[in-house]
């Protein structure tokens, strides 16, 4: 079992950065594959990175280059940089957690979710 808390949201302006964070409790986030998925009103839940824990790391083409998922497994902790943000970043971003090494962009393979952070980017 994991439970995700996120923090870090907040209102930017285009081009400014902002850390996303994510603490985890529970025993398995060890083995637990950490991604961030966002989703605006009335569209699907989308995949934006992922970090196995064995390190591999796989992120959506739309942030490639511009965001940076890390985690810290003695704090159980996964973070997400996101610089050059754009208008089309805002969203309520969502931490996830699945008990399987394959790093997936489908949301329904994932286990646990997070309450969400809001970030929103003003042009």
């Amino acid at each position: 079992q994991l439970q995700l808390v996120e923090s870090g949201g907040g209102l930017v302006q285009a081009g400014d950065s902002l850390r996303l964070s994510c603490v985890a409790s529970g025993s398995t986030f060890s083995r637990s594959t950490m991604s961030w998925f966002r989703q605006t009103p009335g569209k699907e839940r989308e995949f934006v990175a992922s970090v196995s824990w064995v390190g591999s790391i796989a992120y959506a083409e739309s942030v490639k280059g511009r965001f940076t998922i890390s985690r810290d497994n003695d704090k159980t902790t996964v973070s997400l940089q996101m610089n050059g943000l754009t208008p089309e970043d805002t969203a309520v971003y969502y931490c996830a957690a699945r008990s399987h090494i394959a790093m997936v962009r489908d949301p329904n393979e994932y286990n646990y979710w997070g309450q969400g952070t809001q970030v929103t980017v003003s042009s």
